[in-house]
This record gives structure tokens, sequence and C-alpha cells, in this order.
């Protein structure tokens, strides 16, 4: 027992709640009084930044009741920091809290106390899932409910039905031991408590309550999906991977991931004729080629630079190469090209460049990519429509005629790659336009539009670090100069890359003049490059070779066979070439692809942190 006598502190986490905290105090007031000395228990009012008349009444109901204390935060906590603060201010041997709309049965209170305040538990929390009394819940609550606490067990090893239940308690000696190590402070606290309690071997206690709902509630895009969804992936990470990570094992899955990118070209493409087709090229040109590539990798270090000391971080090109060299290489593993991450991580990890710079710095990068593929594509095109008219109409031909020098496959496979890089190029300019308006404004759009997605507290959040993100690619693509040598960067990167696919042309004596062989180099290395933008395989393969197959036979005499064997060997010179760049990164960083898991939940963790002390 404290020196003030208390053995029980209920705090109640509120939020705008002016017309209804004065009856929830009083009302808890009362059920303590039922099975406790009126000097045994103090109700704390946790008013979390609250912009009604909360603040006042909480003040007038502790002037009123020496029972009655009001803990005030001049800024929003989440529901998981004012809870921190609330229960390490509290006078309490047990600590205890439930939501101030009194949905759970105020009946089980006492159950709820005295199975920590007896010292037979150290933790106890109601639940509305237990199958003797499963809660009467609306579908729109009930099933994300179940959805959640299904993943929660499923990757976190939990015994408990409900998580998320706001009717707990805990001992003041369990909540000192746990509260470092818990991370979150917001919707998922309650859930990382229980979890980590379990896993410390502390006794935990859930027994059914009667539940009530109250209010509306609907599933909340920020809250449930961008905070509860990566929450379970940091916890399952922190548990189950990151005691096993170490330079080995690291350098050993990241080769491994690495082979597995090789064999999934296998996958998407016939070994046999992949092999046939290299067989018959010149190998010496062939090694020229990959010689070439090699050197646009130094060169996409130096626009990374430029990129990031617009940011004003100031980071080695060697360093910067590395780190894309891991990313890209992560690309051709993970899907939806969330090898990414491993960028942000590494810069995030080796120099401290915070998570919101760095996906923003990618995100200029992918930009500026797309923005040059599309204008060089786009130039041939309109070269080859005023100079070769006839051109166009064998291409539109091949794409869409009923006969044709492509087979049924590889049309369909070639329409889909076309299509979807003109989708693409038409989104780069968009982004472009966007991104170059929007840096001459001053309205906060951002803000405006992820409140409109939610109605959640976590929204000052989220988009205090989406205006960041916005911010440093509005920074790096306002300034003429920036804009200049990085977009002057991107050409000469892409202009190696066509110059790699000319090599491999020639390795394949295509009998085509230099000045047709440059064109449709240039066209046809475009348009696969936009292709294989969207994550419909992995690295673009198939996509990639059939807008090269189609391009070429289209705009060349050369056969279709021998079109796709370019294609192909072009595509695999390149992805070897990011392979062997990505293996010796790797271990020379001391970074694993499996980062990239750890990467997203570490960034969603970093923005709390970042958009907090903002």
């Amino acid at each position: 027992m404290s020196d003030s006598g208390v053995e029980v502190s209920v705090v109640l986490p509120a939020y705008n709640e002016e017309a209804t905290i004065e009856k929830t105090v009083q009302t808890t007031l009362s059920t303590l009084g039922e099975f406790l000395p009126s000097n045994a228990f103090e109700v704390i009012v946790a008013e979390d930044g609250c912009d009604d008349r909360t603040p006042e009444i909480a003040d007038e109901l502790a002037a009123a009741d020496s029972r009655v204390r009001h803990f005030h935060s001049d800024e929003r906590l989440g529901r998981g920091g004012a809870l921190n603060a609330a229960f390490e201010a509290a006078h309490g041997d047990v600590l205890v809290y439930f939501d101030t709309d009194l949905a759970t049965d105020m009946r089980h209170l006492e159950a709820l106390v005295e199975s920590v305040r007896s010292g037979e538990w150290d933790v106890a929390t109601g639940s509305r899932w237990m199958s003797e009394n499963v809660a009467d819940r609306p579908a729109k609550r009930g099933v994300p409910s179940r959805g959640f606490n299904f993943l929660t067990r499923t990757f976190l090893g939990s015994d408990l039905r409900d998580h998320q239940c706001g009717f707990k308690a805990f001992s003041k000696e369990a909540f000192a031991d746990l509260r470092p190590a818990v991370e979150d402070e917001h919707w998922f606290w309650d859930t990382e408590m229980l979890v980590r309690a379990q896993r410390r071997g502390f006794r935990v206690r859930e027994f059914p309550v009667e539940w009530t709902p109250k209010g509306d509630s609907k599933v909340d895009l920020v809250r449930d999906v961008f905070g509860m969804g990566s929450q379970i992936l940091r916890c399952w990470w922190e548990f189950n991977v990151q005691p096993h990570a170490n330079r080995r094992t690291g350098a050993g899955v990241g080769v491994l991931l690495t082979l597995v990118a090789v064999a999934l070209m296998f996958v998407y493409l016939d070994p046999s004729t992949v092999l046939s087709h290299i067989e018959n090229a010149d190998p010496a040109l062939v090694a020229a080629a990959a010689a070439v590539y090699a050197v646009s990798w130094p060169l996409r270090g130096v626009r990374y630079r430029d990129i990031l000391s617009e940011l004003g971080y100031r980071e080695g090109v060697g360093f910067l190469t590395g780190a894309i060299f891991i990313s890209q290489t992560g690309n051709l593993v993970f899907p939806a090209r969330a090898g990414d991450a491993v960028r942000a991580y590494v810069v995030k990890a080796r120099r401290k460049v915070p998570y919101a710079s760095g996906f923003a710095s990618l995100a200029v990068e992918r930009v500026f990519d797309l923005l040059t593929i599309t204008l060089l594509a786009g130039s041939v095109l309109v070269g080859l429509a005023a100079l070769a008219p006839e051109t166009i109409t064998q291409l539109t031909g091949a794409l869409f005629g009923s006969t044709g020098p492509l087979s049924g496959d590889q049309q369909s496979s070639a329409r889909t790659a076309v299509v979807v890089a003109s989708l693409v190029g038409a989104a780069a300019i968009a982004a472009v336009v966007a991104i170059v308006a929007s840096a001459r404004t001053d309205g906060n759009y951002i803000r405006r539009a992820v409140s409109w997605t939610s109605d959640d507290s976590y929204v000052d959040v989220v988009a205090g670090v989406l205006e960041r993100f916005v911010g440093d690619i509005q920074t790096v693509t306002s300034d003429a100069g920036s804009f200049v040598r990085v977009g002057g960067t991107s050409v000469l990167i892409w202009t190696v890359d066509v110059v790699t696919a000319v090599l491999v042309f020639e390795a394949f004596d295509p009998a085509i003049s230099t000045a047709s062989l440059l064109a449709v180099s240039f066209f046809a290395v475009s348009v696969g490059n936009l292709a294989k933008v969207l994550p419909l395989s992995p690295g673009g393969i198939g996509l990639y070779e059939g807008a090269f197959t189609l391009l070429v036979v289209a705009l060349t005499p050369v056969p279709a066979a021998a079109a796709l064997g370019v294609a192909i060997v072009d595509h695999a010179v390149k992805n070897a070439v990011t392979v062997v760049g990505g293996v010796a990164s790797m271990l020379s960083l001391n970074v694993s692809l499996t980062k990239a898991v750890e990467g997203s939940a570490e960034a969603e963790a970093e923005a709390d942190v970042e958009a907090a002390s903002d």
C-alpha cells in the first residue's frame, strides 16, 4: 500500500468526453465504494489534449472530491501514452483502466480489481469473445475485431481471445516491468502489454464480461490498417526473427534470397529457350554489355547523393550505390517492389536519415526514372511518326491484328505490357505536374485528405509523416538547379541502359542499320521498363520481354524468336549484375534483405517519434 493509503488507482482515458465524463466518474466512484473503503481508491481522468470542455469538467470534479485527480496533457499522447503517464503518476498498487463510455457492465469491476488486488493474478482483462459469453456485436465491429485477435494469436503466440477490450488491471510491479518494453502508445498498447506479459511469465487472467456497444464505429483505415497491422508485424519480427539476426545469418539469408531471384526468372521463362539464345549470342559482346551496365550503378549513386544533399544529408557515393544495389536486388524477390523498404532501412540504420526523408528521396528517384524513360519513349515515337509513319501502322497491326509475327500468348503479353507502359508514363507526367504545382502553393491538402479517410486521433501522427514526405519531395523538385542535375543524371543512367541493350543486340548480329538499332533499342528498352513498373511479376520478368519483342518485331525485320532472345539476354544480364552487386553490398554493409520487414515496422515506429517531436 502506498503512503497515501490508496490501494487501487482507476484511470479513465478521456478525449473530448464533455458529454459523458461527469457521469462516468460518478459511476466509477460509486461502484468502487461498494467493495472498497472510501480512502482506498482514486480515480484519475487522463485527459489527452482535449479541445472541448472536458478539462474544465475534470477540474471541477477533482475540486469537489479529493479521490478524483485530473491528469492534463497539452498535446495528444495517444491512448497508450495517456495511460502510461497517468499510471506512472498513480498512487495505487493496483492499476485499472476502462473505456469512459462504460460499454463493459460495471458489475464486473470488483472481479477485475480483486483479481490483481488478491495477489492471485498480475494482469486481468475482460473478454467479449470467450465461448461462454460472446458479445453481440454488429458485423462492422465484430468481424474486424475477430480478425485482429486471430492475427494476434497466430503471429504473436497469445493465448487470449480478446486483446482490445477496454477493461484491464495490472499490478504496479507488472506495469513497471512491462512499460519500458512496450513501444506503441496508441491503440495497440493494450495488445502489446498483454502479449509481453504472457511472454515474460506474468499470470494473466481473462474472464468474460457483459459488453454493450456504445455509439457508432467503423473500420478505420489509419487506425486499423496502418496502425494495428504494422504493429503486429513489428512485434512478430522482434519476437521471432530479431533474436536470430546477426552478420552470419543476415548474409546467408541475403545470398539465399538472391538465388531465389535468379530462380524466379525461370518460372516465367523457359530455361531451354534462354540457354539456346545465349548460345547463339557473341559472349564477348554480352560480357561487354554487362560491364557497360555496371557503369550505370555509380551514376545511380551520384544521383541519389544529389537528391539526399538537397534534403540536408551528405553521404558518399560508394555507400549509396551499395544501398541501391541491395534495394534493387530485393525488388527481384519481394512483391510490390517491397525491396524499396530496404533502402530506407539502410540509410536510416547506417546514416541516420529519417524514414520519411528516406522514402521521399526514393520517391523522387522513381519519379525521375519514369519521367526520363517516358520522354525517351515519347521522343522516339514522335520521331517515327514524323519520319516513318508506316512504322506506326506496323506497330498497331502487331499489337492488335489477328495475324502477325507474334503468337497469341506473345501478343497478349505484349499488349498488356504496352497498355501498362502507357498508363505508367501518363502517371509519371501527371505526378511531376502535381509535384511542381503543389510546390507553388501553401495549401495543406495532405492533412485534409488523411482526415477524410479516418476520424481516429492517430490521424495527426500519420498526417505529420506524410506532410514531411511530400515536403521533402517538393524541396528537391522545386529547385531548378537540383531538377536539372538529377534529371541530367537520369538521362545518363537510362542511356547506359539502352547502350547495354544495343550491345546485346549486336551480339545476335541483327543485320539492321545502326540508326534503326539505336531507335528501336531506345523505344523498346523505355517501353519495357515502363511496363515492368507494376509488380505483375518478380522484376518485371515477362512484361519487359513482351514489350521489347513486340516493338523490335514491329519496327525491324528481326524475327520474333531472335527478338525474344535479345530481350531475354538483355534482361538476364541486367538482373545478373544487380544480383552480384546486391550480394557484394549486403556483405560489405552487413544488411540482409529480410530487413525489409524490420525496416517497414521501424518506419512506422520512427514516424510516431518524429511526429511527436515536431
